[in-house]
């Protein structure tokens, strides 16, 4: 088998231009705007609800773009980031290195969402919307229970997300994480 990367030493640059945009499609006029105060980069302070009462603190980085000829938005985040300094506590080093892809679907006049974390193999699929000044994406985590990732406290500079489970099909969340995101 030929070793493609030997003959082509930067695969990655024609597959980065393909996907990236410089911004919003057209044709998805103002929708676009629900995600696209995002793009960019963020600083995050995240806790860890644990089941024991225990909360588990660390710092992680959060980046968006316009990807799909403007047509979607992807993100990336790691926790904790990139070069953190990891002691020899097990928990501490558990990490994430995850993606989301949104896209607008006129269809159900919402977002489709999928996000991937290959670390800890984690795939969820959310439907995202507006609610008063939030945003709520509800989905189904790997156990089928009712999961409600959530955008709050909106701001050009910080905003909070919170991702919750619900063990009796939505009548009541546990709060499991917290992102404080302040853009960089």
């Amino acid at each position: 088998m030929a070793n493609h990367f030997k003959d082509n030493p930067c695969p990655s640059r024609s597959f980065r231009d393909a996907l990236s945009a410089s911004g919003p499609a057209a044709d998805r006029g103002a929708h676009m705007d629900l995600y696209g105060w995002l793009i960019g980069a963020w600083e995050l302070d995240v806790v860890h609800y644990m089941p024991d009462g225990k909360e588990r603190r660390r710092q992680g980085e959060w980046h968006f773009g316009w990807v799909l000829e403007g047509r979607a938005i992807q993100d990336v985040w790691i926790v904790p980031k990139r070069g953190a300094q990891r002691d020899g506590d097990a928990e501490a080093n558990a990490f994430s290195y995850g993606t989301t892809l949104r896209v607008y679907d006129p269809r159900i006049d919402a977002w489709q969402i999928q996000w991937s974390d290959p670390v800890i193999s984690n795939f969820l699929t959310m439907i995202g919307r507006k609610e008063e000044n939030d945003i709520v994406q509800l989905g189904r985590d790997r156990e089928g229970r009712p999961i409600r990732w959530s955008f709050s406290n909106i701001t050009t500079q910080s905003f909070l997300w919170r991702g919750e489970t619900s063990p009796d099909d939505g009548r009541t969340w546990l709060l499991d994480v917290e992102f404080a995101a302040r853009r960089t």
